[in-house]
Formats: structure tokens, C-alpha cells, sequence
């Protein structure tokens, strides 16, 4: 455990819904700040929007939507997550669902989980990817409606474009001043979790290398600030 983890750089949320596109969203880009969330008290829901189907990746035989299916729950294990909801929308198609069908989703779950805030992706998608993309849009519409904070996990710029110099990936990044929350963190769940997803924590993928750049801190941002704040909102 890392002990410069400091609760404060986290909002006092009891009860924390993340929503997420894809079966192992919630351990290579969130599983540290859910760990976070965990360690400091709150009850963290989680709702994934897509089995993950899609993937290029096929680190393990079977099927890729059982396979995943199954991985999500041993990884939300790991990080002490108390509860997941996982829906079989077209993983790679999200963006084609209609948007007030997904935040109605999102919504029975704020509702049942009484969550008191939402966890996303950034805006951009971190890695551009539209299922991201339309998953944070949804969060924030959701938060809108019951207003509700929606904080979003970004990378500090220069590590997209390092990221890009090694890989060729595409990452979006974003500057200190554009940051509105640095965590520190444990990487040891966050990790454990990741190897709960073994058909897409393959060797040579660009996660370990993230990882190992962004050390043992997070960069967060708001979507949409809690009711306290309503002047930090960003788009």
C-alpha cells in the first residue's frame, strides 16, 4: 500500500457508480483511482456497457464475450467492487445506441446504488476510442440529470505523446492546468486486477508501458462538478 495516499484528492463520496465501455476499462485505465475510492470508505458500483466482443486481442481460447464476461468479475473482485451491472450492447457501436436508452441505464443503477457520483473515462476517450467517447458522454448526461459530479481519468501530457513515440498509439493527454485532481496511488490492486483480464493483458502491450510512465500518480478532471462547485464544470 502506497502510503502517500491521501483520501483528501478524492471527493467525500459514500457510494461511487463507474461506467465503463468494455470489460477490463475498469482495471487498466481506472483500477488505481478505484482502489482509491475503495480505501477511503466508499461502496463502488460498476457499469460496463459492452462484453468486449470486439477485441483484436485474444490473449486466452473461447469466447470473447463469455471470456471477458468472466475476467470483469474477477477483476471487480480484486478491486473491491461491490457491484456490476454488465449490458451486451455492440461492443465498437455504443455511439449508434441511442443516448437517452444508455443514461436510462445509467440511471437505474444511481438509483438502486444511491451513488452520489460518477466515475468515467476523459472525454476524449484517453485512447480515442469511440465506445469510450460515447460511454462518457452518457455518464454525463446521467450526472446532469440527477446532478451528479462526473470525474474523469485523464493523462498528463507528456506521456501521449511519449506513448505515441514508442507504439504509434494514439492517446489524448492533457496539460496541468487542465487537471483538476493528481491522486496518488497503489498500483498493487490495480495490477492484480490486470491480470485478471489475461485475454487482453498480453506481453508488448502499451499498458505496461503507460503504467510504468505514470508512476504512482493519477490525473483526474471534471466532467461535470459536484452541485458544491458548479463553476469547476468543464466540456
Amino acid at each position: 500500500m502506497n502510503g502517500s495516499f491521501r483520501a483528501e484528492n478524492l471527493p467525500p463520496w459514500r457510494s461511487v457508480l463507474v461506467v465503463v465501455a468494455h470489460p477490463d476499462d475498469e482495471s487498466f485505465g481506472l483500477g488505481a483511482v478505484i482502489d482509491g475510492f475503495v480505501r477511503s470508505g466508499a461502496s463502488v458500483s460498476l457499469l460496463c456497457f459492452t462484453r468486449g466482443e470486439a477485441s483484436t486481442l485474444h490473449g486466452v481460447d473461447g469466447e470473447l464475450s463469455e471470456v471477458r464476461a468472466a475476467e470483469l468479475a474477477d477483476a471487480a473482485a480484486v478491486l473491491g467492487i461491490a457491484s456490476v451491472r454488465l449490458l451486451s450492447y455492440p461492443d465498437g457501436a455504443l455511439a449508434q445506441v441511442p443516448i437517452d436508452e444508455l443514461v436510462g441505464q445509467v440511471l437505474d443503477v444511481v438509483d438502486l446504488t444511491g451513488a452520489e457520483g460518477l466515475l468515467a473515462f476523459d472525454p476524449s476517450g484517453v485512447t480515442g476510442h469511440p465506445d469510450h467517447v460515447r460511454a462518457t458522454a452518457v455518464a454525463d448526461r446521467a450526472g446532469e440529470r440527477r446532478g451528479l459530479g462526473v470525474l474523469a481519468w485523464t493523462l498528463p501530457n507528456p506521456v501521449p505523446a511519449q506513448l505515441e513515440s514508442e507504439f504509434g498509439a494514439c492517446f489524448t493527454g492533457h496539460d496541468p492546468e487542465q487537471v483538476d485532481v493528481v491522486l496518488p496511488v497503489s498500483r498493487e490492486r490495480q495490477l492484480e486486477a490486470v491480470t485478471r483480464h489475461p485475454s487482453q493483458a498480453v506481453p508488448g502491450s502499451v499498458l505496461w508501458r503507460r503504467l510504468e510512465l505514470l508512476g504512482d500518480l493519477e490525473h483526474l478532471r471534471w466532467v461535470r462538478s459536484p452541485a458544491t462547485a458548479p463553476d469547476a464544470a468543464r466540456a
